[in-house]
């Protein structure tokens, strides 16, 4: 053997300064952030959504109680929350439909779109955000 061999790899456990100082492709961002609202979403439809539909159906009573309830701001920033969940779990879903098609699979095209899922789902996020707090 020739002194010339490259040294191998040091593979050391990541503390929680080293994560913080990591940074994700977009893709990776889209992958977890994908994961995240889906569990968000699951915990949110017996908790949340259910029992505000249920209020809602019930009679006029307790429909114009769920209306004011919903009209105050924590509400407003918890269905805010739920909205960019809903958003990105779906444009995240059409991408990875899309890769499932074998489109956009290159390094950059994937890393494309997942800059552009995160970007979406947020403009969709901002615009239904100033409806719901009222801003037109």
């Amino acid at each position: 053997m020739s002194d010339s061999t490259k040294p191998r790899p040091q593979f050391r456990n990541l503390g929680l300064s080293d994560l913080m100082s990591y940074r994700l492709p977009p893709a990776a961002k889209t992958s977890i952030l994908h994961r995240a609202s889906g569990a968000l979403l699951l915990l949110a439809l017996p908790l949340v959504i259910v029992p505000l539909f249920g209020q809602s159906v019930q009679s006029p009573e307790t429909f114009a109680a769920m209306k004011a309830w919903v009209a105050s701001p924590l509400c407003k920033i918890v269905l805010l929350v739920l909205m960019w969940g809903y958003f990105h779990h779906f444009c995240a879903g059409i991408r990875f439909l899309t890769l499932d098609l074998h489109i956009g699979n290159s390094r950059e095209d994937s890393q494309r779109s997942g800059a552009i899922v995160i970007g979406v789902a947020l403009a969709l996020t901002v615009i239904f955000g100033l409806k719901l707090f009222g801003a037109w």
